[in-house]
């Protein structure tokens, strides 16, 4: 079963915390993770593109000129395509761009992000970063004594924790997520996962 250091909101090292090995021990398939990542960002396209076809624009119900004699080719109405003002032609529609994926596979490349984060030395638990109240320099305060100032850094929480989410949300390099909430962008965007040790034992619940 894997080991990490546990660390205390000060920075020091205070003992050592066992971790789930079915979620930090798993193959790292990359083809996976880039499938889910994939599906994921193709689920955040709100699909709300739309544009009017010749049938749907407003006016156009009178011919723009007799049918022979003038020389030009035949033309039917304004709001035909080739106008401006017309309609569009193969035009977007709305549509959902969302992407179904097996829960196996999204659980493989999770699993499989928590891992690979492990093996580059990105994951940091502590015993808890228990802020009495909402304000920001406490918490860059935790981040420093930590070593972790530099680069995009998730927070994993065992629940939701108000405190703690609003005194990150003026941080923009700084995100708060539940442990039971996990995803493979967010975790793959972070440099470094900062995990509360009581959320280890949800996501092991959720997950493993």
């Amino acid at each position: 079963m894997p080991k990490t250091t546990l660390y205390a909101r000060t920075g020091e090292a205070i003992g050592e915390v066992e971790l789930p090995e079915e979620l930090f021990s798993a193959p790292v398939n990359v083809a996976v993770l880039h499938q889910v990542v994939t599906a994921q960002l193709a689920g955040r396209h709100l699909g709300t593109h739309n544009t009017k076809t010749r049938g749907e624009v407003s006016g156009g119900g009178k011919k723009p000129y007799r049918q022979k004699g003038t020389g030009r080719a035949r033309q039917g109405s304004t709001r035909s395509p080739n106008y401006t003002g017309g309609g569009v032609v193969f035009g977007p529609h709305p549509r959902s761009y969302a992407q179904r994926l097996p829960r196996q596979m999204k659980r493989l490349a999770l699993c499989g992000a928590l891992t690979a984060k492990l093996d580059d030395d990105a994951i940091r638990v502590v015993d808890g970063i228990g802020l009495e109240a909402p304000k920001t320099r406490d918490l860059v305060d935790v981040i420093a004594a930590l070593g972790r100032t530099g680069g995009r850094i998730l927070i994993v929480a065992p629940g939701t924790d108000e405190t703690l989410i609003l005194s990150a949300r003026n941080l923009p390099r700084v995100e708060v997520i539940r442990a039971d909430s996990l995803n493979v962008v967010a975790l793959l965007n972070a440099d470094t996962v900062l995990i509360e040790q009581p959320a280890l034992s949800r996501m092991e619940e959720v997950y493993a």
